[in-house]
């Protein structure tokens, strides 16, 4: 079955184990916060934009020229791992628990634990994340989907809410909290919300499917409730 919420492609599989194998030097540096040179940086910028145009294996080629040992070369590697479903990415993000992108280590963990399915951990992670970055509208936005997943939708609705009013460009967040809204059979408010967020009727059409998947999953939750009793 499709999955309830998938924000931009966030809830994406991955491993966080490493075997029986020692940890590798920059698990144990927790990421080196050093500036990078300029030349690096337009490197960094670089293998940035190709990874937004979907060239996610030449971006990674473009990051292992660049000190592996670097907090923010890590960060983004993980990133990429992650969207390919590579094992890579905990062992990135776990490493970036110790550095000044300790936040987004948490954020990355959080989402991969969410992709497994794991809402629990996934919520100690984000909640952690949440903690470290308050204003970071992505947190907050992958956050709520994970309360929106458990059903516990008035934590979810503020977490929606908060990233709206960081971010107001923040299309994720209007798109699950108008699932939100279509899932508690608040149509005006969505129809409202889809105006002001400029919504497609594709997008719309995405939420409402999502809002069915929920209401089917908290049927089958009260029926298994029902036959326990």
């Amino acid at each position: 079955m499709k999955a309830v919420i998938v924000v931009c492609g966030l809830l994406m599989l991955g491993g966080c184990a490493t075997g029986g194998q020692s940890n590798p030097p920059w698990m144990a540096m927790g990421g080196s916060c050093t500036k990078l040179s300029g030349d690096q940086e337009l490197s960094l910028n670089l293998a940035d934009d190709m990874a937004k145009e979907g060239k996610l294996h030449a971006s990674l080629a473009n990051l292992q020229n660049l000190p592996q040992g670097s907090a923010q070369v890590q960060l983004r590697k993980a990133r990429i791992y992650r969207q390919l479903g590579r094992d890579e990415a905990g062992p990135l993000y776990q490493g970036l628990l110790g550095s000044c992108l300790a936040a987004e280590g948490e954020h990355g963990l959080g989402q991969l634990a969410a992709g497994h399915g794991d809402n629990a951990l996934a919520i100690t992670h984000l909640e952690r994340a949440a903690q470290m970055a308050p204003t970071d509208a992505k947190i907050r936005n992958d956050l709520g989907v994970v309360y929106l997943n458990q059903r516990r939708v008035d934590e979810a609705r503020f977490e929606f809410l908060t990233a709206l009013e960081l971010k107001q460009d923040e299309s994720p967040a209007a798109l699950n909290l108008v699932t939100l809204l279509i899932y508690q059979d608040q149509w005006k408010q969505a129809a409202e919300l889809v105006t002001r967020a400029g919504l497609t009727p594709e997008q719309v059409s995405d939420a409402q499917y999502r809002a069915q998947a929920l209401k089917a999953q908290a049927r089958t939750a009260s029926n298994q409730v029902a036959v326990v009793k």
